[in-house]
């Protein structure tokens, strides 16, 4: 008789269960079947896979919720790392697994956006919309799909991110150099910027700088190298050193000549040589550069006095493609410059005649194509002046890269800088460059031109003054506390 109570009241309970009107509603009464629609339209919006457990398949159900429950935790330890522990989070999506990272984030991005598929098609037939009133037989569906279209389609985006990051990782870092500290204080980075558009016999670097980053505070200073410095001088330990050791020198070869400018030292370490400049620097492929790049690399050592381990090279032929993917830039034009250049050998005479387009004075929003002449255009100026505008575009490119800007545009932003850029850079230290770069967002960017106005000779540069100026401007004299 006791044993008999309780699996009575247990034979009981389970029909009140069953009947319940979410569960088993009374398919006569049109108005609670729209009301039940709706309530199981919202629940599947707000907390997927609970449809399932009050009016469907309870297994598919609790499953649903698992996976609900799990993508919210993942979500707030996300936002709590961004918010308290930014670079833990930055390293790891670019540190050494972010492969394993990026992947299963894609992964499960995909697969709870299917999800979200099955249960919205599931809770749809759970309406039984043969029994519904006629607007909610038609809204109900709509209303799911669209909710469905939004959040299905931020989880593929979100998907998207995560495989063109782990490409884009791959691409740029996959064969870098070796992880080095900072050199006094500072890491110095070559930047080198070259055409290898349509017109162009070999690619030269038309723009040479050295980007100086405090490795405590961020503070950058820029160093701008004329392309054409004559006789750049070489450190004692380069292999460009015996074969120059009183500074670069014009070569004069009838079948590969160049003269003693900076931006030909390309060519006298790899591209005039039989072996590609191999025997020079043998490690240099296997550490994602080039023996050009690795001599350009030591002559700007030993021109500004300080340490350079790495170096980006930009290939100016894909410039526009990044400046387009980042919404263009804001650009205060001082003089009207023409697009475009005159025909091979003809000079810059008539330059009405042979310019495609004009960049007229004033505050200008620039897409990729001006602002790729912005930053070429040279025969109505000089270099000089060319210098000091690709200058002007580092930083209004480095304003745009906000991380909502970024976000939003990032699949273009992610091709258009696989494709342009190439660096030396090691993955591992990607967390730390992305901390520094964050700081020195906030504070002005200090630049230093190498041009006569700052007291640099054209033809006969003081190459002691110029390591002194760097000195000062990396390592400001610090002032003796007054006596008394």
């Amino acid at each position: 008789m006791t044993l008999a109570a309780p699996r009575a009241r247990e034979a009981g309970a389970r029909p009140l269960i069953e009947s319940h009107p979410i569960r088993n509603p009374d398919q006569q009464d049109s108005h609670g079947m729209g009301r039940r629609a709706w309530w199981l339209v919202v629940l599947n919006v707000l907390i997927p896979g609970s449809a399932q457990v009050l009016a469907g398949n309870r297994r598919l159900g609790r499953f649903g919720l698992g996976a609900t429950l799990l993508g919210w935790f993942l979500a707030i330890v996300a936002v709590g790392f961004a918010l308290f522990a930014r670079q833990t989070l930055v390293w790891l999506a670019t540190g050494p697994l972010s492969w394993f990272v990026l992947t299963l984030a894609q992964v499960l991005c995909l697969a709870y956006a299917l999800l979200w598929v099955v249960l919205t098609v599931d809770t749809l037939r759970l309406l039984r919309l043969v029994k519904l009133p006629t607007l909610t037989r038609w809204a109900a569906p709509i209303a799911s799909v669209v909710v469905l279209a939004l959040v299905g389609s931020g989880a593929v985006y979100a998907s998207n991110i995560a495989a063109d990051s782990r490409g884009a990782l791959n691409a740029l870092f996959g064969n870098s150099g070796p992880s080095l500290p900072p050199s006094d204080g500072y890491y110095n980075v070559l930047l080198l910027g070259a055409d290898s558009g349509d017109g162009r016999d070999s690619m030269r670097f038309d723009s040479i700088s050295v980007v100086s980053v405090n490795a405590t505070t961020g503070a950058t200073t820029i160093t701008g190298i004329p392309r054409e410095l004559p006789d750049p001088p070489f450190p004692a330990d380069s292999p460009m050193h015996e074969l120059y050791p009183d500074g670069f020198r014009s070569h004069g070869s009838s079948t590969c000549g160049w003269n003693a400018w900076m931006n030909q030292i390309r060519n006298a370490a790899e591209v005039c040589r039989k072996d590609r400049g191999k025997a020079l620097y043998p490690d240099a492929a296997a550490h994602g550069s080039a023996p050009g790049i690795e001599a350009t690399k030591d002559a700007a050592e030993a021109v500004l006095g300080i340490k350079i381990p790495y170096y980006v090279f930009v290939d100016m032929d894909g410039f526009a493609d990044l400046v387009d993917a980042l919404g263009g830039v804001d650009i205060n034009v001082t003089e009207r410059l023409p697009k475009g250049g005159p025909p091979p050998g003809s000079g810059a005479h008539d330059v009405d005649k042979w310019a495609i387009g004009w960049i007229e004075p004033g505050q200008q929003h620039m897409n990729g194509d001006t602002a790729q002449w912005y930053a070429r255009s040279r025969y109505t100026t000089n270099d000089y002046d060319r210098m000091k505008r690709q200058r002007q575009l580092q930083e209004a490119i480095l304003a745009q890269f906000t991380p909502e800007n970024v976000l939003t545009h990032f699949s273009e932003v992610m091709k258009a800088g696989t494709a342009l850029a190439s660096t030396d850079l090691p993955q591992d230290k990607l967390p730390e460059f992305f901390d520094l770069m964050m700081k020195a967002k906030k504070q002005p960017v200090t630049q230093i031109e190498l041009t006569p106005e700052n007291g640099i000779e054209e033809k006969t540069p003081d190459y002691d003054l110029i390591r002194e100026k760097v000195k000062d401007a990396l390592h400001p004299p610090t002032k003796a506390p007054s006596e008394g």
